[in-house]
């Protein structure tokens, strides 16, 4: 497969064909960014990944070794929510500014919608992220909640 002039090639997988170095590009960017970089002690592995689709957006870096870009889990209604929901939206603080952030989310409705179909999604998003999900079509249910320390909006997209 040839990947697009930016680079970017999208893989949804389920948990169980995530290979040992693409689980661990996964976890360390969810590191990176979820604990380090916002600075936000919270166990990540909340046993919700064996039971969702995993979104990877990866490039071929100058010496031929893969690197992850951005990840959404794909969660299955009636998991973390009563509708289906897109959780752990992460893109790696490198590859920020082009825009990348929205084409995950464009991703991650569409292949939503080609695995379970057109339905509602409901995300927990982190409050300083409203406008960006609002231009994905998400609204907010107006009750803030606190998250890990981290002020949270629950957001519906119908």
């Amino acid at each position: 497969m040839l990947a697009p002039a930016d680079g970017i090639v999208w893989r949804c997988l389920p948990f169980s064909a995530l290979a040992a170095d693409t689980l661990y590009r996964l976890l360390r960017l969810r590191s990176e960014v979820f604990v380090v970089e916002q600075q936000c002690v919270f166990l990540d592995m909340d046993d919700l990944d064996a039971h969702c689709l995993h979104l990877l957006g990866e490039s071929v870096d100058g010496s031929g070794r893969v690197q992850l870009q951005a990840s959404v889990r794909l969660v299955p209604a009636g998991r973390a929510f009563a509708e289906a929901s897109i959780g752990r939206v992460v893109t790696a603080p490198a590859a920020r500014g082009g825009g990348l952030g929205h084409r995950l989310m464009a991703e991650a409705v569409r292949q939503l919608e080609a695995l379970w179909g057109p339905q509602p999604i409901r995300i927990g998003a982190q409050a300083h992220l409203e406008a960006f999900y609002q231009r994905h079509g998400f609204v907010s249910d107006d009750k803030p909640y606190v998250e890990d320390g981290i002020p949270h909006l629950e957001m519906l997209r119908r």
